[in-house]
């Protein structure tokens, strides 16, 4: 049996809900590992994934015996076909966060449904804690970040452009076995390091600038997430304390991570001491990585979150000051028992190119 199948069933049989509708293409991704246009029904005794014919051979090459899934083509479903896949069952779950209304009720017309349920995240829930092999594509996806991010330091040049860039970092993520970008990288220079999500432009590098740059590829599907603050020329003396600043709290937050850890207690440490020196934590200090490049946790101000042993998650402080300069330095982490390892290990200390 799956065992991550067989983990929601369990999951599922608690809460009384005899069924599931799965149609999250990144949940669907984790139970079974198909990348492909379907849905994902689950009923206690039988799980059955239904596509069209452009994709039914690459989903049967990618099943394994332990996925124990019927595969049907859609055209091969007939309307008493799918009136019946929930005739047994009082209760089924559907992911709210990612159905629409109008979808919810199609389901409920097409399947005949009686109590149609919200199963709050269920399977989300589930994708926290990492297995072995999630753990090892995610660190593998930090060490081609990491790669990536050394080979910038010797191609960035004045003169060259934030675009310029952000399209080098998707070239060599190509090039290099990452399957893709794991969110439209952030390349920010000079006054453009204010904005914690700014977008490239045709800005060009100069002497002087502090450039930010937050990017992450994917692996297996899986996301890496870095961020490092780099210097053109000479770090200017005005952000010097500013850099040190968000350096010591990042540095000190890996410190505190481990199982048990409270994402409350981590955000306010780094938030009181911002405060102290007149800044402030305007982002959470940091979010689940994994299929998704947010998952759960947020690590912030208002929930209060126990870190547990194999989540992966970011260590991200930052300050900005806006129409000056922004500094942001950030890691992917795995969680341990007794700590944490760092997944992204670039140099963090003053990088002068």
């Amino acid at each position: 049996m799956n065992p991550r199948l067989q983990c929601l069933r369990n999951k599922l049989k608690a809460q009384n809900i005899e069924g599931m509708i799965v149609s999250n293409p990144v949940n669907i991704k984790y139970l079974i590992g198909i990348e492909a246009e379907g849905i994902l029904l689950l009923t206690r005794k039988e799980n059955i994934y239904i596509t069209d014919s452009r994709y039914i051979e690459m989903v049967q090459s990618t099943l394994t015996v332990i996925d124990e899934i019927i595969v049907n083509d859609i055209k091969d479903i007939t309307e008493e076909d799918y009136q019946n896949f929930f005739s047994f069952c009082e209760n089924v779950g559907f992911e709210e966060e990612y159905v629409t209304y109008a979808k919810y009720k199609e389901y409920m017309h097409k399947y005949r449904i009686n109590n149609l349920i919200e199963t709050e995240q269920i399977i989300e829930k589930q994708r926290v804690a990492k297995d072995q092999e999630e753990i090892d594509n995610i660190r593998k996806a930090c060490q081609i970040t990491d790669n990536c991010f050394e080979h910038l330091l010797n191609f960035i040049q004045v003169g060259m452009t934030e675009k310029e860039i952000a399209y080098e970092i998707e070239r060599y993520f190509a090039k290099h076995g990452a399957s893709g970008l794991a969110f439209d990288s952030i390349v920010a220079s000079g006054t453009n390091s204010s904005k914690p999500h700014a977008v490239p432009t045709d800005k060009a590098i100069q002497v002087g600038d502090v450039i930010t740059i937050d990017f992450g590829c994917k692996y297996n599907g899986y996301c890496s997430d870095m961020t490092r603050t780099i210097f053109v020329g000479y770090v200017q003396e005005s952000i010097k304390s500013v850099y040190d600043l968000v350096l010591k709290n990042q540095k000190q937050t890996l410190e505190q991570m481990c199982d048990g850890a409270n994402t409350k207690i981590l955000f306010k440490m780094v938030n009181n001491d911002f405060n102290i020196h007149r800044y402030e934590l305007t982002h959470a200090l940091g979010h689940g990585v994994g299929l998704d490049i947010h998952e759960q946790p947020l690590i912030g101000p208002k929930k209060e979150i126990l870190l547990k042993e194999n989540m992966t998650i970011t260590d991200e402080p930052g300050i900005y000051i806006p129409g000056k300069f922004g500094v942001r330095i950030e890691d992917t982490v795995l969680i341990t028992k007794s700590g944490c390892e760092t997944l992204t290990k670039s140099n963090k200390d003053y990088i002068i190119i």
